[in-house]
């Protein structure tokens, strides 16, 4: 169990995916995310395993879950800033947490 002071240190906040691009050095199919947090955050970016249910089409302006307050982590020759939030399928697939209507980019989530 967890206290809320413990989950209050996790930073959820909302951003909108603005760019999708391919990204062939990563080990695992993934894609390379340039994700709007808003003011406060500004422009982060992220790789995400995201390629087998998810077109970019499918993900350009989309609204997303992130963690950003994780240090950034090197995947391959690309720092991820920020943890795009999803569920994790039996077979490994991500389906993107959702966020039921447009918030504000860098809205906490509570």
């Amino acid at each position: 169990m967890i206290t809320w002071e413990d989950f209050e240190k996790v930073e959820l906040r909302a951003g909108t995916i603005l760019e999708v691009r391919d990204f062939p050095k990563a080990r695992k199919p993934a894609y390379q995310l340039i994700i709007n947090l808003g003011p406060e955050i500004g422009i982060r970016q992220s790789s995400a395993q995201l390629t087998r249910l998810y077109t970019k089409e499918d993900l350009l302006n989309k609204q997303v879950v992130c963690v950003t307050n994780f240090a950034p982590r090197q995947v391959a020759n690309f720092i991820s800033e920020v943890l795009v939030t999803g569920f994790i399928l039996e077979d490994g697939e991500v389906v993107l947490t959702a966020i039921e209507r447009p918030v504000p980019n860098g809205t906490l989530l509570a």
